[in-house]
């Protein structure tokens, strides 16, 4: 199993799904671990399993007095920040015509604006201790356009343009920024869509299933760690296929 002894990472929107399983593996895999979500009962749950390796955080991701918090409990707990995985994501299928101003806007500001303000703040902190290694989560969303979901859409492009920029800026620093992927994967975010949809993507991938929250850690891991050295500004697909 790859090391990541001595490395600390935090992760958004850890309390469930993907995010959990990524802060989960980052934690078993030897990372000291901050959990944030805005799910205090479930965050503060699964930091507790892994004692004094994991803390929790309340965290809203679009606030960025929120992330000068996180980050100042990140520093004072376990000095340094090595990693960032931006999980924390909201999904409210719309179509143009359904899509109120506040479906649009609660997506830009969870999705990207939260993505910006992580690795805005994280870069600042990994600056000082020689680079470091971000994550950002797009999705198959992020490559296609799929109908009924037009500002998570563009939420998830964007997210791939965030990440290229960041990636050039910050390479000097030796601070890599990549994107994962993802295809439907089985989470609560898929209630979402109706029971034939998600029953359809999974017909639709070559591995005839939908993927699991930790087919996207274990690529997460890679990412974070010291194995994809030369890794960055890259975009990582996880999607079983379904977009061959």
């Amino acid at each position: 199993m790859t090391s990541l002894n001595g490395k600390t990472i935090i992760v958004t929107g850890a309390a469930n799904g993907i995010g959990r399983a990524e802060a989960e593996l980052l934690a078993r895999s030897g990372a000291n671990v901050v959990f944030t979500d805005l799910d205090v009962a479930n965050g503060t749950s699964a930091a507790e399993a892994f004692g004094d390796q994991a803390i929790f955080v309340r965290h809203d991701v679009s606030s960025a007095s929120d992330w000068e918090q996180v980050i100042a409990a990140t520093i004072e707990r376990f000095g340094r920040l090595d990693g960032l995985v931006n999980n924390a994501g909201i999904y409210k299928p719309a179509t143009l015509e359904e899509t109120t101003e506040e479906i649009f806007d609660s997506q830009v500001a969870v999705n990207q604006k939260g993505t910006f303000l992580g690795m805005k703040y994280a870069a600042a902190e990994m600056k000082k201790h020689g680079g470091g290694s971000i994550v950002n989560t797009s999705s198959i969303c992020g490559i296609r356009g799929f109908r009924g979901c037009i500002a998570y859409n563009g939420t998830k492009w964007a997210i791939r343009g965030l990440t290229k920029t960041a990636a050039a800026e910050l390479g000097k620093y030796d601070i890599r920024v990549n994107a994962v992927l993802p295809g439907f994967v089985d989470t609560n975010i898929l209630a979402a869509n109706s029971d034939e949809m998600n029953q359809q993507a999974a017909r639709d991938t070559v591995l005839n299933r939908l993927g699991r929250p930790e087919d996207i850690a274990s690529l997460v891991l890679y990412l974070i760690s010291d194995d994809s050295a030369f890794v960055t500004g890259s975009d990582m697909l996880a999607d079983g296929g379904y977009t061959l």
